[in-house]
């Protein structure tokens, strides 16, 4: 990972004491354009930054994750291929907003995040996360979920509803239930490897796409979410719970 150009390496243990230089530089130091910055915030093996990297060359993507081991395989990818419009960036998400300036920033994308349902404060759609995310996206920006988990995809649009976020897209079923906004969309062809293994198991992929305003209090709703009664990569539920908020 240190000989790759497009990988910045800030873990908290480097961020908390060496400031990040190029915040709200992103396109002039690293990019060399005035394109659109798009984050995948959780990407794990960046399958899908690189996957939308080689879609739309016209717009800046950076994968972010805390996991060097698996992001890797699409660094290297990107690496190999000379994409100048992706890089990729190692750091806790908790810190995200240590690394873009206000406005820096027009979308974000959850892919697969891990749905956290005992603990809200690690969610990455909760409103203590979207407060941080304020800080940097573009007033009215977009956040795109996509997911395999019913737990998630109905706390984040619950917690959508509950502060009058505008939604524009909402399926429980990505690909047979296509909503007319994306039908031809060259991103329903992007699929990551375990989104695979969910799809082949039966499992249906959820997407929710909404703006993020910047004028309104957020909070939480209180309603009860029935849990999964699996999880992601082969786990089984830890929970002893059968709801959660």
């Amino acid at each position: 990972m240190e000989t790759f150009t497009n990988v910045f390496q800030y873990p908290y243990s480097v961020i908390k004491n060496v400031p990040f230089a190029m915040k709200g530089l992103w396109c002039d130091r690293y990019f060399h354009n005035g394109n659109p910055i798009v984050l995948e915030l959780g990407c794990g093996k960046g399958e899908y930054t690189v996957g939308l990297g080689k879609l739309y060359p016209d717009i800046n993507f950076i994968g972010v994750d805390i996991k060097g081991a698996r992001m890797h395989k699409g660094a290297k990818e990107a690496f190999e291929r000379g994409m100048p419009n992706v890089a990729f960036l190692r750091t806790n998400i908790e810190f995200i907003d240590r690394f873009f300036a206000p406005g820096e920033v027009q979308e974000i994308w959850l892919t697969f995040s891990d749905p956290q349902m005992k603990n809200v404060h690690k969610r990455l759609t909760s409103t203590f996360f979207m407060e941080r995310y304020r800080r940097f996206l573009v007033d009215g920006g977009t956040i795109h979920l996509k997911t395999d988990s019913n737990f998630l995809f109905t706390y984040t649009r619950l917690m959508a509803e509950k502060n009058t976020l505008p939604v524009e897209v909402s399926t429980e079923d990505l690909y047979h239930d296509t909503p007319v906004a994306i039908e031809g969309s060259p991103l329903l062809d992007i699929r990551t490897y375990y989104e695979s293994q969910w799809m082949e198991r039966g499992l249906s992929i959820k997407y929710l796409r909404f703006r993020l305003p910047h004028d309104t209090a957020l909070e939480e709703s209180d309603v009860e979410i029935p849990l999964d009664d699996y999880r992601s990569y082969r786990r089984t539920k830890r929970s002893g719970l059968d709801t959660a908020r």
